[in-house]
């Protein structure tokens, strides 16, 4: 081996020891930031109940307390996946659109009214045809934004989130005026008759959670397998460098944007036929935000959506189960959350531990003359 190979070689091996110090450091300040938050949480519920330590119990282990709690946990995880992928693209693009959320609504209501609109078809039929339509309704309201700033310069994340509150009160007109059932006395839908069924008896959990794996998969195979990934990728850490690398930078960013709001429109559809038989939400479910958590969390890697997802489903049936059974007010989940996210998004956060130990081993590359290990 030449001494140009041995030493591209060399460096080719420092560059990988300086990856994997990285996604260390990562990781443990992950689980530190939530290691922290729950003791913070400690702190606060021992100024609040005579008992703490049964308190975080509580909040620690209620989810598994019977197969019908846990099984809460992975059906509200299901929909905290869709929105968290859908977050996780486009924020890979470095774009802050926030349409996930209305995408999401308005995709649910955009599946039932597809399915109402075919009330003859084959089960089969409807499902697809809604599931199309709230994909289909995802993308449009993705585009909307990602257009207003490639022609007019209008900042995505004001817009999009101006946009959302628009879509709320076209759904509730669309449900009032246009699908709702008079005959019932609840506000909601004829029966649109698509039931996706369960996988396990004594749950909810039905076979979207076998979509949305499937989903979380084949977006990490895209982000991180195909040459578009990469172009989405290199687009985000910076988007100069990828337009002179010859990258055409505003169809990554307008595609991401596109096909984020599209997987949170499919999520909303895919949520009403696996939970609901008519349509009577009236309001956003907040799933969209809670997607930025997760993404957040998963550190935008699509195949630790599904894993964030869960830990944030868990820990929130876990505050609904303390609120139950104790004066202990579920909001104390959101307290969790913001100390997660601070110390997450904190660079400062073990950056100087992160540092010398790159320092070191690079010291360490130098000292054995650029050999590698």
């Amino acid at each position: 081996m030449t001494t140009k190979k041995v030493t591209e070689h060399s460096q080719d091996e420092l560059r990988s020891q300086i990856m994997r110090i990285e996604f260390f450091f990562e990781f443990l300040r992950t689980v530190l930031s939530i290691v922290i938050a729950l003791g913070i949480v400690l702190v606060i519920v021992a100024f609040i109940t005579d008992d703490p330590l049964k308190a975080i119990q509580t909040l620690l282990m209620g989810p598994l307390k019977s197969v019908r709690v846990f099984g809460n946990v992975i059906e509200l995880a299901i929909p905290l996946t869709f929105c968290g992928l859908a977050i996780t693209v486009i924020f890979s693009s470095n774009r802050f659109n926030m349409a996930a959320d209305g995408a999401f609504f308005v995709g649910g209501l955009a599946g039932a009214c597809a399915a109402l609109a075919v009330p003859d078809a084959p089960f089969m039929v409807k499902l697809f045809v809604g599931l199309s339509a709230g994909f289909g309704t995802g993308m449009i309201i993705g585009l909307i934004p990602a257009l207003l700033n490639r022609f007019f310069g209008a900042w995505e994340l004001i817009t999009s989130l101006m946009m959302n509150y628009a879509y709320g009160f076209f759904v509730r007109y669309v449900l009032n005026r246009v699908i709702r059932n008079k005959d019932s006395i609840s506000i909601e839908s004829h029966p649109f008759n698509v039931d996706m069924g369960k996988l396990f008896t004594g749950t909810r959990i039905h076979y979207g959670l076998i979509i949305v794996l499937v989903l979380a998969v084949l977006v990490y195979v895209f982000m991180y397998k195909t040459r578009w990934g990469y172009a989405l990728r290199v687009t985000g850490k910076s988007e100069k460098y990828a337009t002179y690398s010859g990258i055409k930078t505003g169809i990554v960013i307008l595609g991401a944007q596109v096909m984020g709001a599209a997987i949170a429109g499919l999520g909303g559809a895919v949520e009403m036929f696996g939970l609901y038989q008519t349509f009577r939400w009236t309001a956003s479910q907040g799933y969209g935000f809670d997607g930025i958590i997760i993404s957040t969390l998963a550190r935008n890697n699509p195949l630790f959506v599904p894993i964030s997802a869960f830990f944030l489903s868990y820990l929130r049936i876990g505050a609904d189960v303390l609120n139950r059974s104790s004066d202990i007010p579920a909001e104390l989940m959101s307290a969790i959350q913001a100390v997660i996210i601070l110390l997450i998004a904190a660079k400062a956060f073990l950056s100087g531990y992160k540092q010398k130990a790159i320092v070191k081993q690079s010291q360490k590359f130098a000292a054995q003359g650029g050999e590698a290990e």
